[in-house]
């Protein structure tokens, strides 16, 4: 019976260099200009955004954004938590990256799945699902429903494909 790893990762060294690249784009721009803009990657899983002001760290955070999509980070693997006050005169952001898949999520997506119709069973494996069914057609219906399911909020790739 064919079936796959249904998986929430987010590849850290693309992480770093969309950073690296937000960067480099925040420094070169005219309306940063003077401004102290910073992204700092916290033990790969958070990013701290620091800026003096709201509006500098909304706009660095789209460009962050833009970057990740170059990258082809999905925009849901970052978690932007409210901008606060750090003292001395400048505001941060934490923005947390999301690994592996939740045991409330699992349990959302499993429903999910058993409320499509489609003829495939799920098994929730640790931080991954796995999805078995008789058709590679309906396994792939099944994926790309949960990517484009407003309830699923976690980029979702497939991994360890198996066709029997």
């Amino acid at each position: 019976m064919p079936s796959f790893d249904l998986v929430s990762k987010t590849d850290i060294m693309e992480m770093k260099n969309a950073l690296q690249m937000a960067q480099k784009e925040v420094n070169s721009r005219y309306d940063f200009k003077g401004a102290d803009v910073t992204f700092e990657l916290k033990e790969d899983t958070a990013i701290e955004l620091r800026a003096p002001d709201d509006y500098k760290i909304r706009a660095a955070l789209e460009i962050l954004r833009g970057q990740l999509v170059k990258r082809q980070i999905g925009q849901r693997c970052i978690d932007p938590q409210k901008i606060e006050p750090s003292g001395n005169r400048m505001f941060k952001q934490m923005i947390n990256i999301k690994n592996g898949i939740e045991k409330e999520k699992a349990k959302i997506i499993n429903k999910l799945i058993k409320d499509s119709g489609l003829k495939v069973q799920s098994s929730i494996l640790d931080d991954k699902i796995r999805l078995t069914g008789k058709k590679i057609d309906d396994l792939q219906e099944a994926y790309l429903m949960l990517r484009k399911h407003k309830d699923v909020d976690i980029e979702l790739q497939m991994e360890n494909m198996k066709r029997d």
